[in-house]
C-alpha cells in the first residue's frame, strides 16, 4: 500500500491526469445518452483544467515552496532559492486554471498557454539535465518529463476541438 500511495504522489501529472478523465466520465453519466461530441470534449477540458493543471500546479507549489528539500532531492537537485519562485509560478498557474474551469475559451487558452510554455520549458530543461549531468532521477526522467510534454498538446487539442464544434453544426456520433 505504502509503494502505491508513493507512485500516486511521485507521478502526481499521470495521477491527476486520469482522476480528470474519471470526473469527466463521472460527469458525462449525468447526462442522457447519446452524448454529444461537444459535451464529451466540453467535459474533458473542464476537468483537465480542474485537475491536470488547477490540482496539479497547486501540489507542486506546495511542494516546491514548503517541502522544498524533498522536491529537490526527487528532481536530482541542490535546494535552491529559485524553487520558491517556480513554486509560486505554480500557484499563479494553478489560480488561473481554477478561474478557467468554468470561464470562456479566452481564460482557458491562457491557462493552457501559459503552463504549455512553462512545462515545455522545463521538460527541454530536463533533457539537458539527462544528457549533460546524466541526470534520471525519476522527478526528472520519469513520467514528469513525459508529462510534460504531453499534457500542454492535450489541452490544446481539446482547445481545438471545442473550437471546431462551436464553428461546425453538431455531428452525432
Amino acid at each position: 500500500m505504502r509503494q502505491a500511495i508513493v507512485f500516486l504522489f511521485s507521478n502526481f501529472t499521470l495521477t491527476l491526469f486520469v482522476i480528470g478523465l474519471i470526473a469527466a466520465l463521472a460527469s458525462m453519466a449525468r447526462r442522457p445518452r447519446p452524448w454529444e461530441r461537444p459535451a464529451v470534449v466540453e467535459a474533458l477540458l473542464s476537468w483537465f483544467l480542474f485537475f491536470s493543471l488547477g490540482v496539479s500546479f497547486l501540489y507542486n507549489f506546495v511542494m516546491h515552496v514548503f517541502f522544498s528539500e524533498t522536491a529537490a532531492a526527487f528532481i536530482g537537485w541542490q535546494t535552491s532559492p529559485f524553487q520558491k519562485e517556480v513554486g509560486f509560478a505554480s500557484l499563479g498557474y494553478s489560480a488561473v486554471a481554477f478561474l478557467a474551469f468554468r470561464g470562456g475559451a479566452g481564460l482557458r487558452l491562457a491557462a493552457i498557454l501559459g503552463p504549455g510554455c512553462f512545462l515545455w520549458g522545463a521538460a527541454a530543461g530536463h533533457a539537458v539535465q539527462m544528457v549533460e549531468a546524466h541526470n534520471y532521477a525519476p522527478g526528472n526522467a520519469g513520467i514528469i518529463f513525459y508529462s510534460d510534454i504531453l499534457l500542454p498538446l492535450f489541452g490544446m487539442s481539446l482547445l481545438w476541438m471545442q473550437r471546431a464544434y462551436a464553428l461546425s453544426p453538431v455531428v452525432r456520433a
